[in-house]
């Protein structure tokens, strides 16, 4: 990152100083991944009674902002290039855009081989891929520029690294802050997860069914269920639980039993909040 962004600045490379920036995001990201990864290991406590697990989300959240801002400067500083063209040293920006490729080649490579479904280091590795890509990218202009004199080629190539960055963060961010807002995973079909409880024996009816996310790899579920007549509401809430285990691979799920109201009728159905 310090090369690229040194010689980047010396030779005139926008290409290269994009790429660099983008390396400064990555670092920040890597840096507060292992931060997070620290905090979130750490025992709950009384008054945190989940632990730290949502410090790896937010962590990859500031991440995906950082990375939105830095797609814009780089597309404002290239709209400026464009204007104006200036001098570029293609050699050594050249070098470097293939020095840098090599690294993030082996990077990715070490990445690759961690684990997969942890959610930053997930984001480590599409970062990598991406600065890979933007290496090759400057890499591309520097022959643009050496060979065939288009300096505005690096504009062109700073601009379509500005997307890779800005597609990274915004992918970062969808996942995110669908875990910020308790939305319920992307892989749990909630019709479904309700209508399993419903095939329960003991179950009469449901309510305030509840599916979200705590951090990554950690579902959590609540649900209040009616129960049928002569039903024991622990086996009941036992069988629930069980079965959305090994259906739906629900770990964290809390079960309220309730009697039915006395002389009503309890459909079989799903009943919505408004």
């Amino acid at each position: 990152m310090v090369v690229e962004a040194a010689v980047g600045l010396w030779s005139g490379g926008l290409a290269l100083v994009a790429d660099a920036t983008h390396m400064l995001a990555d670092t920040g990201a890597l840096g507060l991944a292992f931060f997070a990864n620290s905090w979130g290991a750490r025992p709950r406590t009384a008054k945190s009674t989940f632990g730290h697990r949502r410090a790896e989300v937010l962590a990859a959240f500031v991440n995906g902002i950082a990375l939105g801002i830095t797609s814009v400067w780089i597309v404002v500083e290239a709209i400026e290039r464009w204007r104006m063209p200036r001098d570029i040293l293609g050699v050594p920006m050249l070098m470097t855009a293939v020095a840098g490729l090599l690294v993030n080649i082996v990077v990715a490579a070490i990445l690759t081989r961690a684990k997969q479904d942890n959610i930053n280091v997930r984001a480590a590795l599409a970062h990598v891929l991406m600065d890979a890509m933007g290496s090759l990218a400057a890499s591309f202009a520097a022959i643009c520029v050496l060979w065939f004199g288009i300096n505005r080629a690096d504009a062109v190539m700073s601009v379509g690294i500005a997307a890779l960055v800005a597609y990274t963060g915004w992918r970062v961010l969808k996942e995110t802050v669908a875990i910020l807002l308790e939305a319920a995973p992307a892989h749990i079909d909630v019709e479904a997860v309700g209508d399993a409880i419903l095939e329960c024996r003991g179950v009469a009816g449901l309510h305030d069914l509840h599916v979200w996310r705590i951090s990554d790899r950690f579902d959590a579920l609540t649900v209040h269920v009616t129960l049928a007549k002569g039903a024991h509401g622990v086996e009941v809430s036992r069988d629930v639980a069980l079965r959305l285990r090994n259906q739906f691979g629900l770990e964290h799920v809390t079960v309220q039993p309730e009697a039915a109201p006395p002389g009503e009728l309890v459909s079989l159905r799903l009943r919505r909040d408004s």
